[in-house]
């Protein structure tokens, strides 16, 4: 059922408008006597979850019991990124999901059907899991807020993958992960119906029948000067996500006539700290990437590789090499076999060979980055060159050289014309 709607590609809702149609929602649901939100965590500031989440505990006061950060593999939310996302909500009513062991399994996708969406490549079976206290926490509604944009494991991001990845367990999320490289990233990235969603809305309508969830989903567009809300969807089935992926492909796609030379990514430190995340600046240009182009990232916050230790150590030992090393690695070591989601990024995050990719981090040496097959340069030289403080979104000449600036790649999908079919 949609409980609330409005959004199109000229609409700009402020925090007022947020509240009230967050508002007119929650009063159709009626009281509630325990409230759990499942809202993103610090890599999805932009999406205002934080913001709503914070109303609906004002709304619902002390019968909003927990809240739950959507973790997924990511590393747990500190006191202060909780209070620069959440504001003034109790950091009491925070709890940490542990991807490896805090989890039920609901059911099982069957192979069958896993082998018909990835079109004969796959046959395992796949775990519908969560995180337990969903199932186990005795509430009457799970709000379950965050943003809907284009996404490279799923094509678009959030809905019930906020819950089956966000709060899933290591098996769920590996499979999920290598479903969608195996299928492939440029055949998915701003598509609402793919094969790992599929999946996730099978496991939504075989075995989550019985989770009160209600999803609350923004469309958020980067601008030269700050995001704006394009649109807010509030429902309890597909409906709200399929409006909310129609809006976003309006909002976050950006079509170009001709594929870049050039492209200079900034990846803001609050939000990207590994190339985990970070790496969303190839994923989401690559489309974009002309034959033998250079994609340059400033990656000021960039400490690690994974977010997680042992994918960390899987990144370093293996490195980005493309798709068909990657797969052979995998038929070969046990490791990767136990962290497929681990092998699904080694694949994400190579150009395989068809342009160059340089990191300039803030914290992580030449050796380090060229060990896993990027090239390095200081940052502090491009930051010089690349000024983020002077570049706009889109095309800039600096020097007489004509580069394409993006300031935040998690907030868009870019490609050449001739690359989406």
């Amino acid at each position: 059922m949609l409980y609330y709607a409005r959004g199109s590609k000229t609409d700009q809702l402020n925090s007022e408008d947020l509240k009230q149609g967050l508002y007119e929602a929650l009063k159709k649901l009626g009281p509630k006597r325990k409230v759990l939100a499942v809202p993103p965590d610090g890599t999805r500031f932009f999406s205002r979850a934080g913001e709503l989440t914070r109303l609906a505990w004002q709304y619902y006061g002390d019968k909003m019991t927990d809240i739950l950060p959507a973790l997924g593999t990511h590393s747990a939310m500190t006191e202060a990124e909780i209070k620069w996302m959440f504001g003034d909500i109790p950091t009491t009513l925070f709890r940490r999901h542990d991807w490896r062991n805090d989890v039920v399994t609901l059911g099982l996708v069957p192979g069958e059907f896993i082998n018909q969406v990835s079109e004969g490549k796959l046959d395992f079976s796949w775990p519908a899991q969560v995180n337990r206290l969903l199932v186990d926490g005795d509430f009457d509604l799970i709000l379950s807020p965050g943003q809907v944009v284009p996404h490279e494991v799923i094509g678009m991001a959030n809905y019930n993958k906020n819950i089956f990845v966000g709060t899933g367990g290591s098996e769920g999320i590996n499979k999920s992960h290598f479903l969608g490289a195996v299928y492939g990233m440029e055949r998915m990235m701003g598509r609402a119906d793919t094969p790992v969603r599929k999946v996730l809305n099978y496991a939504s309508d075989h075995f989550a029948g019985q989770i009160p969830i209600v999803y609350i989903l923004t469309v958020v567009e980067a601008t030269d000067t700050d995001p704006v809300v394009r649109g807010l969807f509030i429902g309890d089935d597909i409906e709200c996500f399929n409006l909310a992926s129609a809006l976003s492909l309006k909002a976050n796609f950006q079509m170009l006539d001709e594929p870049l030379n050039k492209v200079v990514v900034f990846l803001d430190p609050h939000e990207f700290k590994s190339t985990w995340l970070g790496n969303k600046s190839i994923y989401r240009t690559r489309m974009a990437m002309a034959d033998e182009g250079e994609l340059i990232v400033l990656a000021p916050g960039l400490r690690e590789f994974g977010e997680d230790p042992e994918i960390d150590r899987l990144i370093r030992k293996y490195g980005y090499v493309g798709t068909e090393r990657v797969l052979k690695l995998t038929r070969e070591n046990a490791e990767l076999q136990n962290n497929l989601s681990a092998a699904a990024h080694l694949i994400h995050g190579s150009s395989e060979g068809r342009f160059s990719i340089t990191y300039c981090p803030g914290q992580i040496s030449q050796k380090e980055i060229e060990s896993v097959n990027f090239r390095y340069a200081d940052l502090s030289t491009m930051l010089k060159k690349y000024n983020p403080e002077r570049l706009k979104n889109g095309y800039n000449t600096i020097n007489g050289e004509t580069i394409f600036y993006i300031s935040n790649p998690g907030m868009g999908l870019w490609s050449w014309k001739n690359r989406f079919k």
